[in-house]
């Protein structure tokens, strides 16, 4: 599983949820990349690209 939610990941890598959504609203994350909004509005976060992000 690729795509999880904000709690979760926050919970398998260590930032904290607030970090998270920080990231997001900086521009660190992109869009379709490291997250993405789901049908309900909800974002949920890519294990993968996060961890492409920190490679880079």
């Amino acid at each position: 599983m690729n795509w999880v939610t904000v709690k979760k990941f926050s919970e398998l890598c260590g930032y904290s949820e607030d970090a998270i959504r920080a990231k997001i609203k900086k521009g660190q994350w992109l869009i379709d990349h490291q997250f993405t909004k789901g049908p309900d509005g909800r974002i949920l976060i890519s294990i993968e690209g996060v961890e492409e992000w920190i490679e880079s």
